[in-house]
């Protein structure tokens, strides 16, 4: 069968579906009893095979976790450090990524901080040094269209440095969208859609600003009682999400949802995967 030119037009424009998870494995030298990581590694591997994200964006990595995430899945590739050193020294926040579909154009690290170059440093209340992790791809299976996929995780304790952090991936989210580039979002950001640092990451310091998208609340947009991501290993769900998968407006979210994959009770981690099935629309 021969395609016309219209026909390949429209398949040329018609972007293959994103899917993209984020997840707090939860870190795994903490003292958790039943729940230590070597009683749950499996059943983490197993979470995320199972919705086979394209983009996956982990928190509270240390380094034996990481080596397992990239043995048990050597079909993405990964970009992340420790946060401590920018080497291998405390916990990564991770970017994987297929290596069939997507091509490193470009990535990098920088640390929520007042010198964000600087590894390891923290600044405002920061109980912790904190980072993002990113990666401009290359889709192949999209005509080559280009994007940046960021994964990050705000501090536990300190509110003003959720808010600082926030404002400071706004700005850098602001420089790719001055430059025309797409951007996701995945993170643990310690914090409600109610509080500051939510609005200052999602919808930007200026009136004129284009907001980012909440994947969840294009899929559920009227709130429920039932939304808390933080599942405490008991299967909890009252509360609010506090993990997000974010996307600027060229994506369309298709679909986004909170995982609640658990074998007979026992759950992967003290945090549900958050997952989102996103459409680049197509570029001019």
């Amino acid at each position: 069968m021969t395609l016309s030119a219209q026909e390949k037009t429209n398949s040329a424009s018609h972007n293959a579906p994103i899917k993209v998870m984020s997840f707090n494995i939860r870190y795994g030298a903490a003292n958790d009893g039943e729940n230590h990581w070597k009683h749950r590694a499996n059943l983490v591997g197993e979470t995320i095979e199972l919705f086979n994200p394209d983009l996956l964006g982990t928190q509270e990595v240390l380094k034996f976790q990481a080596e397992f995430l990239k043995e048990k899945l050597p079909e993405y590739g990964f970009h992340g450090v420790g946060r401590q050193d920018g080497t291998e020294e405390g916990e990564y926040v991770p970017v994987m990524y297929r290596k069939d579909r997507f091509k490193v154009i470009d990535s990098g690290f920088y640390w929520l901080s007042e010198t964000p170059d600087v590894p390891g440093s923290k600044s405002w209340d920061s109980s912790l040094p904190r980072m993002a992790s990113w990666v401009k791809l290359e889709d192949l299976q999209s005509n080559g269209s280009e994007f940046v996929f960021v994964n990050t995780h705000f501090d536990h304790r300190g509110p003003s440095a959720r808010l600082e952090s926030a404002r400071l991936i706004r700005r850098q989210v602001d420089k790719l969208e001055r430059q025309g580039i797409p951007v996701i979002i995945t993170g643990d950001f310690n914090t409600t859609e109610d509080g500051q640092p939510y609005q200052a990451l999602v919808q930007g310091p200026n009136d004129d600003d284009k907001p980012l998208v909440d994947s969840y609340r294009q899929s559920y947009p009227e709130r429920s009682r039932n939304e808390a991501t933080f599942s405490r290993w008991v299967g909890h769900r009252e509360g609010s999400r506090i993990d997000w998968i974010l996307h600027s407006q060229d994506f369309t979210t298709l679909n986004s949802s909170i995982n609640y994959t658990n074998e007979n009770g026992k759950h992967p981690s003290d945090h549900y995967p958050v997952q989102a099935i996103l459409r680049l629309k197509p570029q001019r």
